[in-house]
């Protein structure tokens, strides 16, 4: 008798649980999207918030460490595995031979968005071929950073509209240089480095290392790397250098103790100068930079190959960088904006304590929709390693700069037979 009621009892369970399923809409099964990304490349609040705005999909994502591109190469000659969304960072063009482990996002609707972005930064993604590989993140626009107090004292214009005027070719800015450390009888110094001279020039420029199908240029009439070696080595015979690394402890120290008295920067180089010279707040400003804007650095996002779910990885990347979050992530990262409507925002427009009360975020948005589309080949990284390693030869060893300029393009014929 007991054993009857039991098999009762279950008969009956079993067909509350068959009438209960049956009165539920099943659901869509989870899918994940794994995202590799370093720390401060996207804003993780919004990651969080892609899963409220796509329900049945769950983003595992994995803040990487260390040599973030070894990583990602070595997943790459592996060749399987890896995650479904990965970041760029600006060596997008190191990745152009492997184009056939990314998806193609013109495949998955990214020509709906493609007006919504600065051209320049966009190109930036799409191979020689026009495949489009990787969606633009964040751009780092360049200006002119300088001590306003420094530049009045020495007789120099000090109003940002009035250096983006009178101190608009480099030629200008160097004997505005001259003129501000014979006021300061040399205690001062005008920049930094003459690397940073170098770069600056090349990122103004749209021909520097390659042409589109990977032919060196560097060398011919037409290309800038040696316009920008000249005026690097100019900047050093004029002494106008403080031949301080960027970011070095000896850096930060100039920059907080007035001996530096401007240099030419990314937009990201913001809070490293907040962090390194708290005691010069109020006193920077920013200005267009001297021979024209440029574009130093900024990051994009790729879905890969071996992800099970492109599309929907492509409609998440998609809303992360559309430009409302866009806007957000700037005013609270500080990833200044490749969507053209976010660079119109009010939060550009933010006054700004460090700088004075400036809003340079009007300054960078100039600068960023003047920049001119570049492409920059899988080895100018590599390239412009050498070309930096012969300027601080000459820098700060006192190297004949033709010797060092021949050195750096026989190094440089040299990598390209590699």
């Amino acid at each position: 008798m007991n054993i009857r009621r039991t098999v009762s009892l279950g008969l009956l369970m079993l067909i509350m649980v068959i009438s209960g399923c049956a009165g539920t809409t099943p659901t869509e099964k989870t899918k994940t999207l794994t995202l590799w990304y370093w720390n401060r490349s996207l804003d993780d609040d919004l990651i969080k918030a892609a899963e409220q705005q796509f329900p049945g999909i769950r983003i595992d994502a994995q803040k990487i460490g260390g040599d973030f591109k070894s990583k990602l190469k070595t997943t790459l000659a592996a060749g399987s595995g890896g995650p479904d969304i990965v970041a760029f960072n600006d060596w997008v063009a190191e990745l152009f031979t492997s184009s056939d482990r990314f998806y193609d996002l013109y495949e998955l609707g990214a020509q709906e968005i493609e007006q919504d972005f600065l051209e320049w930064k966009w190109r930036l993604g799409v191979t020689p071929g026009g495949e489009m590989i990787a969606l633009p993140i964040d751009t780092g626009p360049t200006a002119l950073f300088y001590r306003a107090d420094l530049f009045e004292e020495a007789g120099l214009p000090s109003d940002p509209d009035e250096i983006h005027e009178q101190l608009a070719t480099w030629d200008q800015y160097f004997e505005a240089g001259q003129k501000l450390q014979e006021h300061f009888d040399n205690k001062v110094k005008m920049l930094d480095n003459i690397n940073n001279i170098y770069n600056q020039v090349n990122a103004q420029s749209d021909r520097i290392y390659f042409n589109p199908d990977d032919t060196f240029i560097g060398d011919t009439a037409d290309s800038s790397m040696k316009k920008a070696w000249d005026l690097a080595v100019k900047a050093a015979e004029m002494k106008l250098s403080a031949n301080a690394s960027t970011q070095s402890s000896e850096w930060n120290a100039a920059m907080n103790n007035g001996r530096i008295a401007s240099f030419v920067g990314a937009v990201w180089m913001k809070e490293i100068l907040m962090q390194a010279a708290p005691d010069t707040s109020g006193k920077w400003r920013v200005a267009r930079a001297p021979g024209g804007d440029g574009n130093n650095g900024g990051s994009f996002l790729a879905i890969m190959k071996t992800s099970k779910y492109p599309q929907e990885a492509f409609d998440v990347i998609r809303w992360i960088q559309n430009p409302d979050n866009q806007i957000q992530s700037f005013d609270k990262m500080n990833l200044f904006p490749s969507a053209t409507k976010a660079l119109d925002a009010p939060v550009m427009s933010k006054p700004e304590a460090f700088f004075g009360n400036q809003a340079t975020g009007e300054i960078f948005s100039a600068s960023a929709m003047n920049v001119k589309p570049a492409y920059f080949g899988g080895k100018h990284g590599n390239l412009n390693g050498i070309v930096s390693r012969e300027l601080s030869s000459v820098a700060l060893e006192g190297k004949n700069p033709d010797k060092a300029w021949n050195d750096a393009l026989a190094r440089v014929k040299k990598e390209l037979l590699r």
